[in-house]
């Protein structure tokens, strides 16, 4: 009797530890399944791999990630994919413009970093002429020192033409050009997640554009005519006018599609091309100041990278030519996203020359032209 129970425990543990043995097994397994359905499910697709609603560009055939969870999407910023560069273009042009704008932040005047390229382009006429404007603000600077220490409280800065110019243009330039890069970074990154996140971020990244448009003509038209209200209230409220109807047609899901590429072209282009009126008002408004070529010159500089940028978005150039051979690097849409930046940059240092100018000579007394 013993023995017969000692022989039944003895199979009762056995078969405990069998099926332990076996359900570790069978939990290994289950991992191991796991792990290599996780690495079948997220692997980049081909072209005709894709969802109907991913298939923007037919040029670009590999590479691509499809239905992937916001977890995997996020850490693929730290993988190769044909997105990776349009993520990081954009994202390395927000921290840039996020360092502009906290170092401007930081000091009470606006510190042109792009100063070291600014003088090593200037000619020595355009040298002669910047002494000059020292020399005159100079001058200024000893007459206003010399009627502080005679008389202080009659001191009347209006009266010498005086206008402390506000900051909060600039900032807003600087504000929508880091929403518009950011939201392109993030569209990027994310689209990948299911149709509706897809058509969502896509249509926040056509409305930063959007905003990053409008916030450039904010600085220029308050600097030119700060001493002409109106003009300032027409074309600030002009410019705007059009970004909204943009916004607003850009916000409807069949307009965020790849057929409408042409279209949304052609608003982005025509809110640019409004720029053309006040820029030619402004032209003979400050047509003796020194300083008008070199602002134009860097505002035509930023008209050409957009418009250049524009054009490689437009017509897919080089994959158009090549299809497969820039699947990784140097398509379209990368190189389109270095030109917005260069523009960008182009337009903040046109700023700070009219800023710069304005903090120094302010208006002309009597007749309210600038300088």
């Amino acid at each position: 009797m013993n023995y017969s129970h000692h022989i039944r425990k003895e199979a009762q543990l056995l078969k405990k530890r069998n099926n332990k043995a076996k359900e570790k097994e069978e939990e290994n397994n289950k991992k191991k399944m796991m792990n290599n359905h996780e690495r079948k499910r997220y692997p980049l697709l081909c072209f005709w791999e894709l969802p109907e609603y991913m298939k923007d560009n037919e040029y670009i055939l590999r590479y691509y990630r499809a239905n992937w969870p916001l977890k995997q999407a996020l850490f693929s910023v730290f993988r190769w994919h044909n997105e990776t560069l349009n993520v990081w273009t954009h994202l390395v042009g927000f921290v840039l413009f996020l360092g502009l704008t906290l170092a401007n932040l930081m000091k009470p005047r606006v510190v042109d970093l792009l100063g070291l390229f600014t003088r090593s382009f200037s000619s020595s006429a355009e040298k002669n002429v910047s002494q000059n404007f020292k020399d005159l603000f100079l001058g200024t600077t000893t007459i206003l020192f010399d009627l502080k220490q005679q008389a202080p409280m009659k001191m009347e800065p209006k009266s010498l033409g005086v206008v402390i110019a506000a900051r909060w243009p600039f900032f807003v330039f600087l504000c929508g050009s880091m929403f518009c890069l950011l939201s392109s970074s993030i569209c990027h990154l994310f689209s990948c997640h299911s149709h509706s996140l897809n058509l969502f971020l896509l249509r926040i990244d056509y409305v930063g554009i959007t905003v990053m448009i409008i916030t450039s003509f904010f600085p220029q038209i308050y600097y030119v005519f700060l001493c002409q209200p109106h003009w300032q209230l027409l074309y600030l409220a002009g410019i705007t006018a059009m970004g909204l109807f943009t916004i607003a047609t850009l916000l409807s899901p069949t307009l965020s599609t790849g057929k409408y590429r042409g279209f949304r072209a052609m608003l982005f282009c025509s809110m640019g091309l409004f720029g053309i009126v006040p820029a030619i008002h402004a032209s003979i408004v400050n047509w003796g100041n020194p300083r008008r070529n070199v602002t134009l010159a860097y505002e035509c500089t930023m008209a050409l990278s957009y418009l250049v940028g524009t054009l490689f978005y437009v017509t897919r150039v080089p994959e158009r030519w090549r299809p497969g051979w820039f699947d990784i690097a140097g398509h379209s849409h990368q190189i389109f996203h270095v030109l917005v930046v260069f523009g960008a940059l182009a337009h903040y240092a046109a700023t700070l020359k009219m800023l710069d100018w304005r903090d120094k000579f302010g208006c002309d007394n009597g007749t309210g032209m600038a300088q």
